[in-house]
């Protein structure tokens, strides 16, 4: 398991990076123009029931409450650090929001009509699970849409990468949703404007619909998440997980400052 692929490391982790969240990582990784495009593929209307699994601060949210009524938004974190830092913002006063476990969602079957989770599954331990759930909790007919990062194909970001958390390739969202049981599975490939690797995209945004009610063919029980032996053993895989995902926001920095310029260039 990746340094970060852990729950009770990655809810400390985020006890840190929610301080900066929206400031310095979302303008770099996760912008406007990603999840618009993004939450094109999950077919937003208002009057539907959202759930809006590993919410965080409530980027992706925003996103949402602008198609869907705030009040039938439900999102859902392990972090109660992330979503406190998401009610500083004023679209998302009506959401609902939960503390709960994106394996094991503390809700009935068929309860959404949406499901939409953004930047979560690189943090979950069983993936397969995870989007089992999803299917789980929509109902018949409804979407689910699941955003993550690709396996990056340069093999020094790619080491970096895994070390850190779940980079899965993009034929494992597809296999995963499909397994669940979703069907009409579609992958919109996603990426911000300083990203120039034409190998593979950088990002997917994978949506599938659910054909009965019930729960997924794929489901099975979570198995209880093991903890790190010692705290010692904690403390190093928190600070090295932190430090290996740290490292991608210099890198990113420098080469949106590089895109940024050439564009700045072409114009003149």
């Amino acid at each position: 398991m990746r340094l970060i692929q852990h729950k009770r490391e990655a809810f400390w982790f985020y006890r840190f990076l929610s301080l900066g969240y929206d400031r310095w990582v979302n303008p770099l990784f996760w912008t406007t123009e990603m999840r618009a495009l993004a939450l094109d593929a999950a077919h937003l209307e208002p009057g539907q029931q959202v759930l809006d699994a590993g919410a965080g601060t409530g980027f992706t949210t925003e996103g949402i409450v602008a198609r869907v009524d705030a009040a039938d938004v439900t999102m859902l974190d392990q972090s109660p650090h992330q979503l406190q830092r998401s009610r500083t913002k004023p679209a998302l006063a009506a959401c609902p929001r939960m503390i709960g476990d994106a394996e094991a969602l503390p809700f009935e079957d068929d309860r959404f009509d949406r499901y939409v989770s953004a930047g979560s599954i690189e943090y979950w331990p069983d993936p397969q699970q995870g989007i089992a759930e999803a299917y789980r909790v929509t109902r018949a007919g409804g979407t689910a849409l699941v955003i993550g990062p690709v396996r990056p194909a340069n093999r020094v970001a790619r080491a970096l990468a895994e070390a850190w958390m779940l980079f899965p390739p993009a034929e494992d969202y597809t296999g995963w949703m499909e397994t669940a049981g979703f069907t009409d599975v579609r992958t919109v490939s996603l990426a911000p404007d300083w990203y120039r690797d034409q190998r593979v995209p950088y990002a997917l945004a994978v949506s599938g619909v659910k054909p009965a009610p019930g729960p997924s063919p794929a489901a099975r029980a979570a198995p209880a998440e093991e903890s790190p032996a010692s705290p010692l053993k904690f403390a190093v895989r928190f600070v090295a997980g932190s430090a290996a995902g740290a490292a991608f926001v210099p890198i990113a920095a420098v080469l949106a400052f590089r895109a940024r310029r050439a564009r700045r260039a072409a114009a003149t």
